[in-house]
């Protein structure tokens, strides 16, 4: 039987600036973070123990900052396992937000993978808008780009519909009643499978306050 228990404690405005999270997830992990925002910028320090594959935990250190505006931003995170003296994670980001185009380039995997993407909303009315995203593996030497669309045919439906170099197509539609309550289909073929070609379907139901 598999069981957690989650516990958490947060603690506002030690300092100006400065705020405390405790976190506990029984008997998975637990970490104690330390946060620093302002305006322009922001850094949280985090150590826990993590759960291994020997019933021990292992003590691991993370790191993550931002820099930037509501325009330009950047940020990293870093992750190092204690016990064994290596880096787990190492990503950066690079991130661009106008009213005309939102743009990002991430780094991920000790900077082994690297993904570019962007969204540019064609009529706010209609939620019509398009988007593309680019990604390569280097040590696999792959290369990938998947592009999309979306509008909206009347103002609680929504059609979604994607296309992948790898030879994937999705789409989804989306009905709303009474702004809260949502349902969703959503399909997807693989076109380059030899062993399965049959669609998947999916719906799903989301509730909002």
């Amino acid at each position: 039987m598999d069981w957690n228990v989650d516990l958490s404690c947060q603690v506002e405005e030690i300092v100006p600036g400065f705020r405390s999270l405790f976190n506990c997830t029984i008997p998975d992990s637990g970490k104690v973070e330390l946060q620093y925002l302002n305006n322009f910028s922001g850094v949280t320090g985090c150590i826990g123990l993590v759960g291994n594959s020997n019933g021990g935990y292992d003590p691991a250190v993370n790191i993550s900052g931002l820099v930037g505006t509501s325009t330009v931003s950047l940020g990293a995170n870093v992750a190092f396992d204690i016990a064994s003296r290596t880096i787990n994670k190492f990503n950066a980001g690079l991130n661009f937000n106008t009213a005309f185009l939102i743009a990002s380039l991430t780094l991920n995997d000790k900077f082994d993978n690297v993904k570019a993407s962007c969204y540019h909303e064609v009529n706010p009315l209609t939620k019509t808008a398009i988007a593309a995203e680019l990604r390569h593996s280097f040590s696999e030497s792959e290369t990938g780009v998947t592009i999309g669309a979306q509008h909206a045919f009347l103002p609680d439906t929504l059609v979604k519909a994607r296309l992948d170099s790898t030879g994937k197509v999705g789409a989804l539609i989306q009905q709303g009643f009474l702004q809260r309550f949502f349902v969703t289909m959503a399909g997807e073929m693989d076109f380059t499978s030899i062993n399965d070609k049959a669609p998947k379907i999916g719906v799903s139901l989301a509730l909002t306050p």
